[in-house]
């Protein structure tokens, strides 16, 4: 069940909210391919009108999450492997700009709060893929955030999702989740350590090794 949301905040910051949260329902398969949107549910759950659920569907449906089909409704977008090859290309180039960014750019705070992180992915092995996986977007978001490009932020979480939504599909047949999150370790360390080179190139290897982990399966 969502958070209830006071509803005299502004329309923006509840759509705001309404897209976050309805986003990670499908990028986390809790809303999975095919399934449709059902959005009196949504606005019970969020504790909030329609229109910002309308809103937040809108601009799902622009990052190719949703579909809306006249006199049907709107539906999550099915998970095609044939768009792995377009979203690994675009990642292949945007993640290694990001990881380059960051270390250039943190802040010091930033650099903090990304060496708190790194220690958590150290005490917190073993868990399960869905936690391993959360754990992978909660690293991608932070080093995003240190790009301070609004544009390619959005642009970067967008192609993420998409990516994470095909791990969550193939994660029942996958196997060393574990050390593919555990990658971000050494990318951390760059970035905190301000090494733009050697984060642009373990983002690469990270993209590539995704990649080539979601091709053995088929």
């Amino acid at each position: 069940m969502g958070t209830q949301v006071n509803e005299s905040s502004s329309g923006t910051s509840l759509a705001d909210q309404a897209y976050a949260e309805i986003r990670d329902r499908l990028v986390m398969l809790d809303i999975k391919p095919g399934d449709p949107i059902n959005e009196d549910r949504l606005s019970s759950e969020l504790g909030m009108g329609r229109t910002p659920i309308r809103e937040a569907l809108k601009r799902l449906a622009r990052d190719r999450m949703v579909i809306a089909y006249p006199r049907r409704g709107t539906f999550a977008t099915d998970v095609h492997i044939a768009d792995l090859a377009h979203i690994s290309e675009v990642r292949r180039t945007l993640e290694p700009l990001a990881a380059s960014s960051a270390a250039e750019r943190a802040t010091t705070a930033d650099r903090a709060a990304l060496a708190e992180l790194r220690s958590r992915l150290e005490n917190e092995r073993g868990e399960d893929n869905t936690e391993l996986l959360r754990a992978d977007v909660s690293v991608h978001r932070a080093i995003y955030r240190c790009v301070y490009n609004p544009f390619l932020q959005d642009t970067l979480i967008t192609y993420d999702d998409l990516a994470t939504r095909i791990w969550c599909v193939f994660i029942p047949r996958l196997s060393g989740v574990t050390g593919h999150v555990e990658e971000h370790i050494p990318l951390l360390t760059a970035i905190i350590e301000g090494d733009a080179d050697k984060a642009a190139e373990l983002a690469l290897e990270h993209v590539a090794g995704f990649e080539r982990a979601i091709r053995s399966l088929i």
